[in-house]
C-alpha cells in the first residue's frame, strides 16, 4: 500500500488538479477545467492512505463505486492510481454534446448536433446537412425558415 506522502506526490504530479487542504489533515483535489457539474477528482485522501477518486464518469471501466461515484484509492499501486486519476480527469473533460431541436411553421423539426467538431443537421436519423460551425448551422436553419424550439 503506498503512503499518504507517496499518494500526494502522484496526485500533485496531475498539474490540472488543484489541492484543497480539509479538516483532519485531509485533501481534496479538483479539477476546475471540468466540462461537468462534478469538479472533485480526489476526495478525502487521508494521512492514514485511505480516500477516493470519482470515477462517476469513466466509461466502461470496472471500477466498483459507491452511490456518488466514488472509488476507494486506499489498496491501489502507483500505476493503478496514476490510470484511475487519467481516465477521471478525461471523463470530465469531455462535454455532452449539444442538441437543439429546430422547427418551421408547417410543423417539422429538424435536430441540430454536435458531433466531432460539426455541426450535423438531421430529419429524424436522416444527415440533411454539415457545417463547420455552430453560426453556419443556424444561418442556414434560418434562411431555410426554421427557429429554435
Amino acid at each position: 500500500m503506498l503512503t499518504f506522502e507517496e499518494k500526494l506526490t502522484i496526485i500533485e504530479s496531475f498539474p490540472e488538479l488543484t489541492r484543497n487542504d480539509i479538516s483532519l489533515g485531509r485533501v481534496n483535489f479538483h479539477f476546475e477545467e471540468s466540462a461537468k457539474d462534478k469538479k472533485v477528482v480526489v476526495y478525502r485522501l487521508h494521512p492514514n492512505g485511505n480516500g477516493f477518486v470519482y470515477a462517476g464518469e469513466i466509461e466502461n471501466s470496472n471500477y466498483v463505486t459507491d452511490s456518488k461515484g466514488m472509488v476507494n484509492i486506499r489498496d491501489f499501486t502507483e500505476k493503478e492510481l496514476r490510470a484511475i486519476i487519467q481516465q477521471s480527469i478525461a471523463s470530465l473533460s469531455e462535454s455532452e454534446p449539444v442538441t437543439e431541436t429546430w422547427i418551421n411553421s408547417e410543423g417539422v423539426t429538424l435536430q441540430l448536433t454536435e458531433e466531432a467538431d460539426v455541426w450535423n443537421i438531421y430529419a429524424d436519423t436522416i444527415l440533411e446537412a454539415t457545417h463547420a460551425t455552430y453560426h453556419a448551422a443556424a444561418d442556414y436553419l434560418y434562411q431555410e425558415g426554421f427557429r429554435l424550439l
